[in-house]
């Protein structure tokens, strides 16, 4: 049996609990799963640090202002590169309303992060005759399927193979320096050509994309950071100005980084 995730509390074999929905709340140290799916369905959250989730031909960095929905039976990965707070929710499969998509990531609404925390009550010990913790788990799947028609565009594409794969580790090592098309081929063993159309097939992107968007999606992980300042962050993701940084991140996201770290 898979546990919910490796961490410092008691082993909790949620795939052997019979109760139908419950929440955890975990505190992790750096971390990877391998592929696993549930029979409960999933509401992810990192209420500090980043989690990282892979699905199917996605891969996306839950920072405190995102969740994640996994219906019951969905493949994927979870990990994270630091320590990170995570609450899990588990919810029957049996519930009605759920999200009718396999997985979902969706900004955190002020409601939403209330639910969360307040669900964490209802740990794997909590009664099932618990009417309460019944109506709220079954109000909080309604209301996924409400969160979860306007998901975040913010997710990094999947290598499909070990080429194109290496090729981005390479350049997500190093959104902190000048990156060129030709040292990235260089590393996955390709020419510059053959990796231009394995990123086009593959992806459906260019190179240029797929770094500008690797870049802001790094920053938005960085800037859940306090410790961090804004400039700091605009040349850890391979700015040369505050300015053309902050230029950036407000076409990406809407919102400039010091608002963007406000909402946080």
């Amino acid at each position: 049996m898979i546990q919910h995730h490796p961490g410092a509390r008691p082993f909790v074999d949620v795939e052997a609990l019979a109760l139908p929905s419950f929440a955890l709340e975990d505190e992790h140290t750096a971390f990877k799963t391998d592929l696993h799916s549930h029979w409960r369905h999933q509401l992810l959250f990192a209420s500090s640090g980043t989690l990282r989730l892979e699905v199917a031909d996605k891969v996306w960095l839950l920072p405190p202002q995102r969740a994640a929905w996994l219906s019951a039976g969905t493949p994927h990965i979870t990990s994270a590169g630091r320590a990170v707070s995570l609450r899990t929710i588990y919810l029957g499969p049996h519930i009605k309303g759920a999200p009718a998509v396999d997985a979902c990531v969706f900004e955190v609404t002020p409601l939403a992060r209330e639910m969360i925390l307040y669900a964490m009550r209802w740990g794997p010990q909590h009664q099932p005759s618990d009417r309460l913790a019944t109506d709220f788990f079954s109000l909080l799947v309604r209301l996924c399927a409400q969160w979860t028609t306007s998901p975040s565009p913010s997710h990094l594409p999947r290598a499909q193979s070990p080429e194109l794969a290496r090729a981005m580790a390479f350049a997500l090592a190093r959104l902190d320096h000048p990156l060129t098309l030709t040292d990235a081929a260089r590393a996955a063993g390709l020419s510059p050509r053959t990796l231009t159309r394995r990123f086009s097939s593959e992806l459906n992107s260019s190179w240029r994309d797929f770094i500008h968007r690797a870049r802001m999606i790094k920053a938005m992980e960085l800037l859940a950071q306090p410790d961090i300042q804004v400039t700091q962050v605009a040349f850890a993701v391979g700015f040369e100005s505050l300015g053309a940084f902050s230029q950036a991140f407000k076409r990406h996201t809407g919102q400039p980084p010091s608002a963007y770290r406000r909402s946080l």
